[in-house]
């Protein structure tokens, strides 16, 4: 099959149909011109995945199938668009759950093939760092980026739009993947990224002096299965001594040895590669510490500071129409035998 429709004349409007699927979020969104938001419809499966202390896979996928037309065509009417007024469709193709891309991706490949447009596959990572050019309309390369997620830790630096250096990355848990097993040892449940963030607020951030993993001098990639190898083997020495636990402290012990190194890596990269402007981005990048110490540790180097809303912090599929159009205007064009990545590289 050949898509006809390949680019608009360059004064038309650009309108894009998004889909995210790479976890337990179903999203759809319709973006204009890669940067005004006409809808982002966002269905969370936190509360059936609580019961389980994380994402189950086949569960996740399951909801996908069940709620992706239903979010589709909501996020269409809250735009108050028709299917043939779209230009393109963009999708995230990787990296994620092998079983809930696939919904997105065929959801999008079907809408693809029926309505003749062009596909877009999208990275989850890209589309992170872009829901950042949805809120601040200044923002320009090049800059570095923190991610930090439930899935993802990761230093970029981005000379350009689409284009990526990946200077560090964690060779282990990704930082919220240790938030939400501190939270499970705690008995906080899930996901442990607000819970400790709150819990936190009535703790002590120097009760515990739990260690902090830097690896080689010039290294900028993350390690935290120590971290959480040293929260669990503090409890259950307290425990063996007949000792209180005192939840908050742990907490706030375990998320300020973890900020801190994501911060100092994240300043230094600046430094070494002459950036004056830092993006965060990803669902960790809502934690009110991590904010607190970036904002104060870059007003003092003079280096500016953008992150996301709330909103745009967590998985979305807004996020993932921005970073399309900004393939789409390159000519980076997907066809029907895209497929879904679970281990796709930035």
């Amino acid at each position: 099959m050949m898509i006809q429709k390949i680019l608009p004349p360059k004064n038309e409007e650009y309108l894009t149909l998004a889909i995210e699927t790479s976890c337990d979020e179903t999203s759809a969104a319709v973006v204009k011109n890669g940067k005004k938001v006409l809808s982002n419809i966002i269905s969370s499966q936190i509360d059936i995945h609580k019961q389980y202390g994380g994402v189950v896979p086949e569960i996740a996928s399951r909801h996908h199938l069940d709620n992706i037309n239903v979010i589709v065509k909501e996020a269409l009417d809250s735009a108050e668009a028709q299917f043939e007024d779209l230009d393109f469709i963009g999708v995230t193709s990787g990296p994620g759950l092998v079983g809930a891309l696939l919904i997105g991706i065929s959801t999008a490949k079907a809408l693809s093939y029926a309505l003749n447009i062009p596909l877009v596959g999208v990275h989850h990572i890209e589309g992170h760092i872009c829901a950042n050019y949805l809120e601040h309309s200044d923002l320009k390369p090049p800059f570095l980026s923190l991610v930090v997620s439930g899935g993802h830790t990761h230093i970029v630096d981005i000379h350009e739009e689409l284009s990526y250096q990946v200077l560090g990355r964690t060779r282990d848990d990704a930082v919220g993947e240790a938030f939400d097993k501190v939270s499970r040892v705690l008995g906080l449940g899930y996901p442990g990224g607000p819970a400790i963030d709150k819990l936190s607020q009535w703790g002590d951030p120097n009760a515990v002096d739990f260690p902090r993993t830097y690896l080689e001098p010039d290294s900028f990639d993350f390690s935290f299965s120590g971290i959480k190898t040293a929260v669990l083997n503090y409890i259950n020495s307290e425990k063996q001594k007949g000792n209180k636990i005192h939840s908050a402290d742990v907490a706030a012990s375990f998320q300020m040895a973890v900020i801190q190194v994501i911060v100092d890596k994240a300043l230094t990269a600046a430094e070494r590669m002459q950036r004056d402007t830092i993006v965060m981005a990803g669902g960790v990048a809502a934690n009110s510490l991590l904010r607190k110490i970036m904002k104060e540790k870059c007003a003092e180097k003079r280096i500016r500071l953008y992150y996301p809303s709330l909103e745009l912090c967590t998985d979305n599929a807004a996020m993932i129409g921005c970073a399309a159009y900004l393939n789409y205007m390159k000519g980076r064009i997907d066809w029907l035998d895209l497929d879904a990545c679970p281990n796709l590289k930035l």
